[in-house]
């Protein structure tokens, strides 16, 4: 496996050439403590480390001049990403002066439920950073150790859109949304992970840094704009059906399903809250995707439960409450007449619909 070895770079390096010696640097701005969890994914966890680096100081040195950063974790020695590279962590939590960080910045792996399940593993220090009033940061399904923990208690927590219902089933108590890239909730901040932790990043820096500083390096890194935090992820529609990109009923009609997986609710009051009759809502669809919204709706909550079966380990029961069915032998029922196996089948065999 390849080894990349992240620590934080000595002011003295990468300077540019010249026989005068540069005066020394004020404190940084913002302090960040990033904690890559087992199987982290590289993508948010590269994308918000390089968006600190080109903040970080006037030209492109990586010099941690006006923002600073430390990789941590339980002890120090190679974190696993979930695409086998391994992250060499330089320092472990009992050496980390929680005192010296403004954000500590949790990157989650790509199992939600193991997530949970090595809380108990991380309870003291974070803990120990809510007593001195640090900022929690959690990406991707961080969300879920963090919540396991209690201590996203009252907050409103952005998760991703593919572990919304899993969230909600784990914390029924807790206010979800999947329809923003980020949530600033006090202490407590939640990402939905990818590239979303660039406008994050963004965000954050331009609190403490200013906004001309956040943005700097954007061309760099092939970002033409920033996207707001309630951005419309277009790419959610299938490819085969473009058309209800440019269509708001349908965008807003396909975003209410999704928030709605789990919960019977009828075509009629999905109407209503567009503002449409059922009549209207059916031609919409019928028009542009060429299907019912009743069938879209079934053919979404068919397609989330074959993800979760093959990425979770919920029982049966718990996988078919979240996509509405009570009943767990009619949902299985269902779910072989769409896809021609039983639940039981891809569990067993890892079927691919």
């Amino acid at each position: 496996m390849d080894i990349i070895s992240v620590s934080r770079i000595p002011m003295s390096t990468h300077l540019p050439s010249s026989s005068a010696p540069e005066p020394p640097m004020n404190e940084p701005d913002v302090r960040f403590l990033l904690v890559p969890l087992p199987t982290f994914n590289m993508l948010p966890f590269g994308s918000f480390l390089d968006k600190l680096r080109f903040s970080a100081d006037d030209e492109d040195y990586s010099r941690q001049k006006y923002c600073a950063w430390d990789v941590a974790g339980l002890s120090e020695g190679e974190v696993v990403s979930s695409s086998g590279v391994q992250l060499s962590i330089p320092l472990s939590f009992k050496h980390v002066d929680l005192a010296q960080y403004d954000y500590v910045v949790v990157f989650g792996g790509r199992s939600a439920g193991e997530m949970k399940a090595m809380a108990a593993l991380y309870q003291s220090f974070f803990k120990q950073a809510v007593a001195r009033g640090t900022t929690l940061v959690a990406v991707d399904n961080a969300s879920f150790l963090l919540a396991e923990l209690g201590l996203f208690a009252g907050c409103e927590v952005a998760v991703h859109w593919r572990h919304q219902q899993e969230f909600e089933t784990a914390f029924p108590t807790l206010k979800v949304s999947s329809d923003q890239l980020y949530c600033l909730d006090g202490k407590r901040i939640s990402c939905v992970g990818g590239s979303a932790v660039i406008e994050l990043a963004i965000e954050l820096l331009a609190q403490k840094c200013g906004r001309e500083r956040a943005l700097k390096g954007l061309a760099d890194m092939l970002v033409d704009e920033t996207r707001n935090r309630q951005h419309y992820l277009k790419s959610l529609g299938h490819e085969s059906n473009q058309a209800h990109r440019h269509n708001r009923h349908i965008s807003r009609a396909i975003s209410l399903m999704r928030q709605n997986l789990s919960v019977s609710l009828s075509i009629e009051a999905l109407a209503v809250q567009l503002g449409l009759s059922r009549r209207q809502l059916d031609r919409v669809f019928k028009t542009e995707l060429a299907i019912s919204p009743r069938e879209y709706w079934a053919e979404m909550r068919m397609d989330h439960a074959h993800w979760r079966l093959q990425n979770s380990f919920f029982s049966l029961s718990d996988i078919a409450n979240e996509v509405s069915f009570s009943d767990v032998s009619y949902f299985c029922k269902v779910f072989k007449k769409h896809f021609g196996y039983s639940p039981t089948q891809l569990k067993k065999d890892g079927k691919v619909h």
